[in-house]
């Protein structure tokens, strides 16, 4: 039996199927050779990764139940390309979520040198998310 959480929103369970979708390197490596052509069959898929032809149809199946593949059956092969567009409203809400959310309490959440980061005053390093070495 499913219990369902109220706190959880529907987005939030389609954001986290794709990202359990994308949790393995091998599908990562697809979606960026899907990225990379218009389109590819399985044939193609399995030259390029260097994996079995059952192992890629696996993840494609698993990247077309999450929406960020879609495939088209074209004569006796199916033809795979990236949902762009649900790839990128993915990415908006990781970068969403990582601006709502910046844990090291910093002043400059958007910027991409984390080294140089310092807490806002008045945030110890520990609740910031830095080890006191």
């Amino acid at each position: 039996m499913k219990f369902i959480d109220p706190d959880i929103s529907a987005t939030d369970e389609t954001v986290a199927r794709k990202l359990a979708a994308l949790a393995h390197p091998a599908r990562l490596r697809l979606l960026r050779q899907l990225g990379a052509a218009d389109s590819c069959c399985v044939k193609d898929l399995v030259r390029r990764a260097g994996l079995a032809q059952s192992t890629v149809s696996q993840h494609l199946k698993i990247l077309v139940e999450a929406e960020l593949v879609s495939y088209r059956p074209q004569q006796q092969r199916s033809c795979y390309t990236i949902n762009a567009a649900s790839v990128r409203e993915l990415a908006g809400v990781i970068g969403q979520t990582l601006d709502q959310c910046c844990g090291c309490g910093c002043e400059h959440a958007g910027d991409d040198d984390h080294r140089d980061r310092q807490p806002k005053p008045g945030i110890s390093a520990q609740a910031a998310g830095q080890k006191d070495i």
